[in-house]
């Protein structure tokens, strides 16, 4: 009878302590079910107020320079969980105020017009909550800027022993030329499950008047990497391109550039990483037989040396790790570019190296 009673009790133990779990992890489930929301397409950007320039004119040279930064967590030796790695939060503060400050540093040293970040966090677990938006904004104080949220997520309660928490990131496009305004365009995601790890991919679009009445129109772009699909990555391509040809179709300059987590050039994960054989899946080429005919993809590389943009991040990066060319620039023909340069730099503060554009508006 005692032992009846005893194994009793363990039953209740075990079963009270299995429904604490199912209850918590019901909560949670139901905490991030109702937390997601998509931004609305079509959100009207408040550029900020400076001293920039008025307008850009015709047949001057200009520089412009992408860099996804990384959230400021991308050190060689940092590996990203959801990569295959085991890091799920930048080192320190130090370390991501010293990351964010290198890019801006590489960035200024190239003295560009206009400058494209992506992955720029603030109020994020993952960050130490920095606002990296406004240490670029403060660092580039000249520049006209517009800044769009295109990832916010609920607390990630993983990996258990250091969960990512909530993230909040963007895409910033500064330029020293008047931003007229700018939109936030969202682009379209998976349905599935993956949608809570891809929040809330956009694009932006800033416009910069021109002397001779049109627009330089600048696409801030950063695709998608987690939960794609052949027809994801089709739509997103798809979208960005028609509206870069309406713009065009209405006589002004496009400049797109940014992170397409897509092999950029179509054949650099073959050319970087030892033949013909190589794939890592998730970068699939870019869908060259998507361009409409006004639209250039920027891949005529200054010098003689394939630089890649980007590494893998299941490990930290050594010389003769993975690499690929996924961040770039694309141009109407309207647009002559002079100078396209993939900058090494051996990927020090973000899992990505910048590239420069130089080009001239006909």
């Amino acid at each position: 009878m005692k032992e009846k009673k005893k194994t009793r009790k363990i039953l209740k133990a075990v079963l009270s302590i299995v429904l604490a779990f199912v209850l918590v992890v019901g909560a949670y489930a139901g905490y991030v079910l109702l937390s997601y929301s998509r931004i609305e397409d079509r959100q009207e950007i408040t550029p900020s107020s400076t001293g920039a320039a008025e307008s850009v004119q015709t047949e001057k040279s200009y520089t412009a320079i992408i860099q996804n930064l990384g959230f400021g967590a991308y050190t060689q030796d940092f590996t990203f969980f959801m990569d295959g790695g085991t890091q799920s939060w930048a080192e320190s503060e130090e370390s991501v105020k010293k990351c964010i400050n290198a890019a801006a540093d590489k960035a200024e040293s190239y003295n560009p017009d206009f400058i494209l970040f992506q992955e720029v966090d603030f109020d994020s677990t993952r960050s130490y909550h920095i606002n990296q938006r406004e240490m670029l904004e403060t660092r580039f104080a000249d520049y006209s800027g517009a800044f769009a949220v295109n990832y916010h997520s609920a607390f990630l309660a993983y990996p258990f022993t250091q969960p990512h928490g909530a993230s909040n990131s963007g895409i910033l496009t500064l330029s020293r030329f008047n931003i007229l305004s700018s939109l936030r365009r969202s682009l379209p995601i998976s349905e599935s499950f993956s949608k809570f790890l891809d929040l809330d991919r956009c694009y932006s679009v800033s416009r910069v008047p021109a002397e001779n009445g049109k627009e330089l129109v600048i696409y801030n772009v950063h695709l998608s990497a987690y939960g794609g699909s052949d027809e994801i990555r089709a739509a997103q391509m798809n979208m960005l391109f028609e509206d870069i040809k309406g713009e065009y179709d209405k006589g002004n300059y496009c400049l797109c550039g940014g992170d397409f987590n897509h092999d950029f050039t179509g054949d650099s994960t073959q050319k970087l990483n030892g033949g013909q054989t190589v794939d890592f899946g998730w970068a699939q080429p870019f869908p060259e037989e998507f361009l409409p005919e006004c639209i250039i993809r920027c891949t005529d590389y200054t010098g003689d040396e394939l630089v890649p943009t980007c590494r893998n991040c299941d490990i930290p990066y050594e010389k003769g790790n993975p690499t690929f060319i996924v961040d770039g620039f694309l141009v109407t023909d309207n647009i002559e570019v002079s100078r396209v340069e993939n900058i090494q730099t051996d990927f020090v503060y973000s899992d990505h190296n910048p590239v420069l554009l130089e080009f001239i508006l006909k």
